[in-house]
């Protein structure tokens, strides 16, 4: 009896230990994920030449960190083409408004998977969603209230605080297509295999307006390498890593390190202020998305013991 408890302690411990890698891997993803608005604020390139060498190298570093194998399907290219999309709106809108705005305007995507769920997913929408919905919009209705004057680091602020919002459209539609593809548990590594070929067809599409590169400083080609080696292809090796021993609630809350720490990289860095009013709609922005996660999975059917 004294043998099986020490053995069985030993499982808990190593169990505790893995989930506390798992969250560090979460965490560190969500940390990397985070720079990505300092890093396309580079100056000497456009966006589209941003887009065109960020996810050119992250395709190639993912497929080097994760020896991975595409998997063809008519649905993984539908997916990859949604996601493509999403990547180089992301560099868009970030290099022509505020990081703050671009980062906070993402993350109303639930809403609009709230929105397409019953359409695409047979997910049900809810009467409580309702209270959601309202944050939300108060949220960005804030953060369109409070754009800032035209900087030297965000342009255009109108422009992109759109672009922005089309973003979320389009994350929200990577999301789903995402989850449909991961459906297929038959057949392994769907979901990567969008994330890889999206990033081959953000390039793809970058590069003919991306030609001919700038001559640009030795600090600044290690900014654009960073952000298709670390900011996207280092930080999708921590998720993929961490995923797998956290619930996916536990998941969502550390991934909103990212929304948060993005505006913070950008002023420590850039030197961009996002002011008064997108601080407090992102603020209600990332708070109601919390609250509403921590709600789902409290009312969440628990499984029955056998």
């Amino acid at each position: 009896n004294r043998h099986k408890s020490d053995h069985l302690a030993k499982i808990q411990r190593i169990g505790v230990m893995t989930t506390a890698a798992a969250r560090l891997q979460v965490l560190a993803a969500a940390l990397l994920f985070s720079t990505g608005g300092a890093g396309i604020k580079v100056a000497a390139f456009s966006g589209l030449q941003v887009s065109a060498l960020r996810s050119g190298i992250a395709a190639v570093a993912l497929l080097i960190f994760l020896r991975a194998r595409i998997v063809w399907s008519l649905h993984v290219v539908l997916a990859a083409l949604v996601y493509s999309a999403t990547l180089t709106l992301f560099v868009l809108s970030t290099k022509l408004t505020t990081a703050a705005n671009a980062i906070f305007l993402q993350a109303t995507a639930p809403l609009y998977l709230l929105l397409l769920g019953p359409l695409l997913l047979s997910e049900h929408f809810k009467r409580r969603d309702l209270i959601y919905l309202a944050a939300i919009a108060v949220g960005m209705f804030s953060c369109f209230v409070g754009r800032p004057d035209a900087t030297a680091t965000a342009p255009d602020p109108v422009r992109g605080n759109l672009l922005a919002v089309l973003c979320s459209v389009v994350w929200a539609l990577t999301l789903v297509a995402l989850r449909y593809v991961e459906r297929d548990h038959s057949r392994p590594g769907l979901g990567m295999s969008a994330v890889v070929l999206g990033n081959v067809f953000a390039s793809m599409a970058a590069m003919p307006f991306a030609l001919p590169f700038p001559v640009a400083s030795t600090g600044e080609w290690i900014t654009v390498v960073y952000l298709g080696v670390c900011q996207i292809g280092l930080a999708y090796v921590f998720l993929t890593a961490g995923i797998r021993h956290l619930q996916a609630l536990e998941v969502s809350l550390l991934l909103l390190v990212e929304p948060v720490l993005n505006p913070v990289w950008t002023w420590i860095l850039r030197g961009e202020s996002p002011g008064t009013w997108t601080i407090l709609g992102g603020g209600i922005i990332l708070t109601a998305t919390a609250l509403r996660s921590l709600h789902d999975a409290r009312i969440a059917p628990r499984p029955v013991a056998e």
